[in-house]
């Protein structure tokens, strides 16, 4: 007997973390109903074009696991970006100007520093 999650299991799972319905869920990655139905049921497999929509709209999702079941070690730029967002502490960086450099038409240019306070 294989404990493995099916794909149509892995979909479930993504609709019920984001408490959508399949209706809602056909709808958020633009395929009709009745294609996740097919697959809820265990009619037909996702194909390739069903599981990249559900990637695109849905980027916390790692595509490996979706089609494979098993986590993957590499993680996309859009997860890497997700991941950084969730650790780094989203404090607005302070800038200090270190000098002002003005350029003339005339090839000369003047460079002011800030006043120190």
């Amino acid at each position: 007997m294989n404990l493995q999650m099916l794909i149509k299991d892995r979909v479930q799972l993504i609709m019920k973390m984001h408490n959508m319905t399949p209706s809602m869920f056909a709808d958020k990655i633009e395929v009709q109903r009745s294609n996740i139905s097919h697959v809820l049921s265990g009619r037909s497999k996702p194909g390739l074009d069903l599981l990249e929509k559900i990637v695109r709209k849905f980027p916390r999702v790692d595509a490996h696991w979706l089609i494979t079941g098993e986590e993957s070690d590499v993680k996309s730029d859009q997860q890497l970006k997700i991941q950084l967002e969730e650790t780094v502490d989203l404090v607005p960086l302070t800038k200090k100007e270190v000098k002002t450099v003005v350029f003339y038409d005339d090839a000369t240019y003047d460079v002011f520093l800030p006043n120190e306070r």
